[in-house]
Order: C-alpha cells, then sequence, then structure tokens
C-alpha cells in the first residue's frame, strides 16, 4: 500500500472516524505533501554538501510522518477492534437469550398447533370466550415468528460484526509490517546520514572531490565498452583477472572487486543472475544471503561483501545513476583470482579515472544484451 493510498484510505474509507484522527491525518498528509514537494525541488538543484544534508534530513522527517500515519491507523484499528469486542459480547448474551426463550416456547407453540380450532369450542365458556381465546392464539403465534425473526437477526448480526473484527485485525497486522518496514527504513537512512557527514567531514570541497571521484570512474567503464580491446571467448569458469586496487587514488579506496551487470545497457541487480550465497555483509554487519539465479560468483568463498547494490550508505555519491550503487562491492577472503560466471566474449581496457590514476577494468560480453563487469583488477 502506497503512502497516498494509505491517507486516503484513512480519511475517507475507514468509518466512522473521531475527529481527531481526521484532523490529525489531514495534518500529516499536508505535511507530507509539503515535503515531498520540497524533495523534488531539492533534486532539481545543482549539487552541494548544504543541499544533500537538507535533502537527508528531509527524507528523514518523510520516513518519521509515515510512522506517524501508520501508527494513528493501527491506534485507530486498535479502539475499533475493542468496541467491537464488547458489541460481539452483547450480541452473544442476547443471543443465548433469545436461543433459550425459543427453545422454551417450541413445546407451547406445538401444542397450540395439535389442537383442533374446534376443539376451543369445547375449551370455551362462550361465544365470547372462543373469540378472545383465538385471538389469544393469532397474538402468540405472531410473537413468535417475530421472536424467530429477531433470533435470526442476532445470529447475523453477530456473525458480521465477528467478520469485521477480523478484517480489522488483518488490516492492524499488514499495518504492522508496514510499520516495520518504514521503521527499518528510518534507522537506515539516520545511518546513511551519520555515514555520509563522517565521509564529507562537513566539507565542501570532500564532498565535491568524492562526487567527482564516483563520475570519473562511471566515465571510464563508458570510455571502456568503446574503446576496450578484445581479448577472446572465454568458458565459465575460466579465470580473467585478480582483484586489485587500480584507480587509486582517483577512483578507489582499497583492493576490492566492483561486479557489475548490464541488460541491455541498463544496470540491474546482479544477484537475479548469482546463485544464492550466505556471505559476510560488511555494509550492514552479520551475515546475510544474496543471490536468486544459476551463476557461480566470480570469486571463491568465503567472500565479504562491503556494499550492496542499490540504495547504500555510500551511494550518494552516484547522482548520475538516481543514487544507487550500480554492482557488488566483494572481497575473498581465500583468493584473488576472478573468474568467469558464464560462457562470452572477454574485453580488456585501461583508463584514466582521475587526475594520476589509471583504473583497469574487464568485461564479458554474454551475448542477448548482457554484460557482466570488473573494476580495480590488476
Amino acid at each position: 500500500m502506497t503512502l497516498v493510498n494509505l491517507i486516503f484510505y484513512l480519511i475517507i474509507f475507514l468509518t466512522p472516524v473521531s475527529f481527531l484522527y481526521a484532523q490529525n491525518a489531514t495534518e500529516i498528509l499536508s505535511n507530507i505533501a509539503q515535503l515531498q514537494q520540497k524533495i523534488i525541488e531539492l533534486q532539481g538543484k545543482e549539487n552541494s554538501l548544504q543541499k544533500q544534508i537538507t535533502l537527508i534530513n528531509s527524507q528523514i522527517a518523510l520516513s518519521s510522518l509515515k510512522i506517524d500515519s501508520i501508527r494513528l491507523e493501527i491506534s485507530r484499528l486498535s479502539k475499533e477492534i475493542g468496541e467491537l469486542a464488547t458489541e460481539i459480547d452483547r450480541l452473544e448474551m442476547l443471543l443465548t437469550k433469545r436461543s433459550e426463550l425459543v427453545l422454551r416456547r417450541i413445546p407451547e407453540s406445538y401444542k397450540r398447533k395439535v389442537v383442533p380450532q374446534f376443539g376451543l369450542v369445547f375449551l370455551s365458556q362462550n361465544f365470547s370466550d372462543f373469540i378472545s381465546r383465538v385471538k389469544y392464539i393469532e397474538v402468540v403465534q405472531r410473537q413468535d415468528a417475530e421472536l424467530l425473526f429477531q433470533l435470526k437477526a442476532t445470529q447475523s448480526n453477530f456473525s458480521q460484526r465477528k467478520d469485521l473484527r477480523e478484517q480489522k485485525r488483518k488490516q492492524q497486522e499488514v499495518f504492522q509490517l508496514q510499520l516495520e518496514k518504514e521503521s527499518a527504513e528510518l534507522v537506515r537512512q539516520k545511518k546513511e546520514k551519520q555515514v555520509f557527514l563522517d565521509q564529507t567531514k562537513n566539507d565542501e570541497a570532500t564532498y565535491q572531490r568524492l562526487l567527482a571521484a564516483a563520475l570519473a570512474e562511471k566515465q571510464a567503464l563508458d570510455r571502456a565498452l568503446v574503446e576496450a580491446v578484445k581479448v577472446g571467448p572465454i568458458k565459465k569458469g575460466d579465470p580473467i583477472a585478480l582483484v586489485g586496487n587500480s584507480g587509486y587514488p582517483g577512483c578507489s579506496t582499497g583492493a576490492h572487486l566492483h561486479f557489475e551487470v548490464r541488460k541491455n545497457n541498463a544496470w540491474v541487480d546482479p544477484g537475479q543472475y548469482l546463485s544464492s550465497k550466505t556471505v559476510t555483509d560488511e555494509q550492514d554487519g552479520g551475515s546475510r544471503s544474496f543471490g536468486s539465479g544459476s551463476w557461480p560468483w566470480p570469486l571463491e568463498d568465503s567472500i565479504r561483501m562491503t556494499q550492496h547494490f542499490g540504495k547504500t550508505p555510500y551511494s550518494w555519491r552516484y547522482s548520475y545513476s538516481g543514487g544507487i550503487h550500480t554492482g557488488f562491492d566483494m572481497i575473498s577472503n581465500t583468493s584473488s583470482v576472478i573468474r568467469a560466471p558464464a560462457d562470452g566474449i572477454l574485453y580488456s581496457s585501461s583508463q584514466p579515472c582521475g587526475s594520476s590514476s589509471i583504473i583497469k577494468i574487464k568485461y564479458i560480453d554474454h551475448g542477448d544484451g548482457v554484460n557482466t563487469f570488473y573494476l580495480h583488477v590488476q
């Protein structure tokens, strides 16, 4: 459920809702709209340290508002579930009483049905008494019918309230999962801000230098696609290079393999191609499984992942890609040999990266628009 849908659902469709809830939801929606507009405006401005700090702070504030809106919804649902529980208890007691009353009246109603009207003549003292007895029986029969109708209505209402309570419990579970997701995102954003401040040292020159280094690496990769020398066909598992630190200091900070996959010249998550593997996750800590494809990994076990694909604490540097890291950064504890994950044609290139650095790049054309890239090799 998107944020806009969540707020629209909160304000319009979830009735009845108290004025306080509606007022809070409207205020949150207004603040969210203002922040979203601010973020759009910031993204269109020239890169500067202050702009990036303001952008990060705005994203943190937006995530906090999302959390507030979800908590408001969970609170509202909790209140409605409690009210439904009280109503269900009341209906259950009423249902029990009416069921007992119907069960008691059934034998009496049966007796009245089996006594023919002509028998009332013998039971009546006179004609007026006879008419009174007939009218009494008609009244009792109408009351019995009304009682059965009330019983069925109570049963239906009881069932509807139980179903509604279950629906709201499921909605609450969905919002609880959303809350956990948004809370984790907020933690990530705060960590990203701290890493950003540590990296840039809150200095404009350092910030611009890091941006320039990331862009230089991307430009070197683009030139390699045009100028690389064809090495020849290779098979899956063939060694193609050694992990290195080429490009230092202009566009590398230490020995590692930057492994990237492009499909029709668009960046894609390498995990879509690599087989599932549990690696040491140095970016977020602990161990984590990556990969859902069939390719073997380009490095041997055991592998340490220093930066994921996508949004990372360091990906603010990659403004050219919309702020995502375009591959996997990894190191092997046992071997520096890089092996081809699939058959293809191998190419090799050396490109300037920064004012005084040379980065060495290998890439493999696997056909069908799929290329894999290997950066910083020896």
